[in-house]
């Protein structure tokens, strides 16, 4: 009863905070409405019925991102990623993000609000079935941040795609888990970065202050004065982060200094080509 209960109260506080976010929209794409907020209910049934019958579960988060970038900069980052990528497929509607995953709030670097693994795996469980329910016949979860992406065990998505679609494949339902927008993706912009002589980074870094900048209309989402000083712990070449005594706790693991739209434009691209591709194995589009 104590999970019921808990759950309902982050599902109704989710709703809330999704609805008080005008879903952002990136560069040059479509005015073609997607998003599952955005649409009506008519709508929504009319496109069930043309064939939009994938829904896309994206997930983001609230974190401090270093002095630069404002805390929900996954969020933003996620509606405009995930709306992009229901474009591209064209047979998807891009659900309501869910603005808090996995993480832990903290008084030294005040801008993170998190849940537990717990807490997410019932709140996507729930996600899933109500998107069945609307009658959708394919759900994909995904999401912007890493925590509940971890290995094995750790890794929330998985293990509720996994039993969700084996719970409904028997009616021709499917539930699929979408890695390839996050870590590899990930991996694959940072490495193209360092092959430019570009430094490494993690945390609100390059990489991620980037993507924020390409989708910044107006100023809001990264303190363009605070770059010339947004670098944090130096990360090696292989990726990891190389703390000293002197590195500056500012909540950066890497180097923003050199973030830019354009870098923001390609990183944003590559999360998206990737993820259309491993959806498309998933769920082959029709000629």
């Amino acid at each position: 009863m104590r999970h019921l209960i808990v759950t309902s109260v982050a599902l109704t506080l989710f709703a809330a905070a999704s609805l008080a976010a005008q879903p952002a929209h990136a560069a040059g794409s479509s005015s073609k409405v997607v998003e599952f907020e955005l649409m009506t209910w008519p709508e929504v049934k009319d496109a069930l019925a043309a064939g939009k019958t994938t829904a896309l579960i994206y997930t983001g988060g609230v974190e401090q991102r270093g002095p630069q970038n404002v805390n929900g900069g996954h969020n933003i980052m996620g509606r405009a990623i995930v709306r992009e990528i229901a474009l591209r497929l064209g047979n998807a509607i891009a659900m309501p993000v869910l603005p808090l995953t996995p993480n832990n709030a903290s008084a030294e670097l005040p801008g993170t609000i998190g849940l537990t693994n717990e807490l997410l795996e019932k709140v996507l469980e729930r996600m899933v079935e109500q998107s069945i329910t609307t009658g959708f016949k394919n759900v994909v979860v995904m999401g912007d941040h890493g925590g509940g992406q971890g290995e094995g065990d750790k890794n929330v998505y998985r293990k509720v795609a996994s039993e969700m679609n084996a719970k409904y494949s028997a009616s021709g339902v499917h539930v699929f888990y979408c890695d390839q927008v996050y870590e590899p993706a990930n991996h694959a912009m940072e490495d193209k970065l360092a092959a430019q002589g570009y430094p490494r980074a993690r945390h609100g870094g390059i990489h991620d202050t980037s993507i924020m900048m390409y989708l910044d209309r107006d100023g809001a989402y990264v303190r363009k004065s605070l770059l010339p000083t947004a670098v944090g712990i130096p990360v090696g070449a292989d990726g990891k982060p190389q703390p000293a005594a002197d590195s500056p706790k500012n909540g950066i693991v890497g180097d923003a200094r050199r973030a830019s739209a354009a870098i923001g434009k390609q990183a944003f691209e590559m999360k998206v080509d990737f993820a259309v591709k491993q959806i498309q194995t998933f769920i082959p589009p029709k000629s």
